[in-house]
């Protein structure tokens, strides 16, 4: 059967997707490293919320298989998917959706909760003068039993891409690193926009995203 490469995978799509998971790996590392380090965990956290503020608003802003409307969350979709029912789509498949909004809002509650965390000794989250001891001691304890739930999510991820690679002979790493997909030409789709008016929007989001970062860690203390 005859493929074409089609852009599926904008370029600010595919910085988001590297830039996350290098910023989350980095905090984890610094994490269990403790002393000096958990000042580059803060960092590391700080990045971590403007890149999914970015991610969210690109989900309403970005080209087509960016936006949320593409893959909607559908266990029912999910089941028709796994019994081959229906065929994966450009994009994120049903069972991918799913994947991407657990992992974005586990790293919701992961970057909001460490904002006003303690560990009652050295540190503390930003935000935490604006809460009671008790609300910052409940959610320092949300945050770390949140931890597992995010590394859970990802060591899925990575089983998700071994599997697709091993049994169905399908790379999805090569098309978040170039952008582009083999797709059937018997059922072409639209390719995504990727110009640079596309570029020149998420860099302004993604510029907007850093300021309000910026402003919630130093200002609202």
């Amino acid at each position: 059967m005859n493929k074409v490469r089609t852009r599926v995978w904008d370029l600010p799509t595919r910085l988001f997707h590297w830039l996350l998971a290098g910023c989350v790996v980095a905090s984890i590392v610094t994490v269990n490293i403790g002393g000096n380090a958990i000042g580059w965990h803060f960092r590391f956290g700080y990045a971590i919320l403007a890149l999914v503020l970015f991610r969210i608003v690109w989900g309403f802003a970005g080209p087509r298989y960016a936006r949320f409307a593409s893959f909607p969350p559908s266990p029912s979709g999910v089941i028709r998917y796994l019994r081959g029912e229906v065929a994966a789509p450009p994009g994120h498949s049903p069972l991918g959706a799913l994947s991407v909004y657990a992992l974005l809002a586990a790293l919701c509650v992961q970057v909001g909760t460490g904002l006003f965390a303690n560990d009652d000794i050295m540190w503390e989250g930003p935000l935490k003068p604006l809460v009671s001891n008790a609300a910052s001691e409940l959610l320092t304890r949300v945050h770390r039993i949140n931890r597992f739930v995010v590394i859970a999510l990802v060591v899925l991820h990575l089983a998700a891409i071994a599997f697709y690679a091993t049994v169905r002979k399908k790379t999805l790493i090569r098309p978040m690193i170039g952008g582009d997909c083999e797709l059937d030409a018997a059922n072409a789709h639209p390719p995504a926009d990727d110009g640079a008016a596309t570029r020149l929007r998420a860099l302004a989001i993604a510029l907007g995203c850093v300021a309000l970062v910026w402003f919630a860690v130093t200002r609202l203390q």
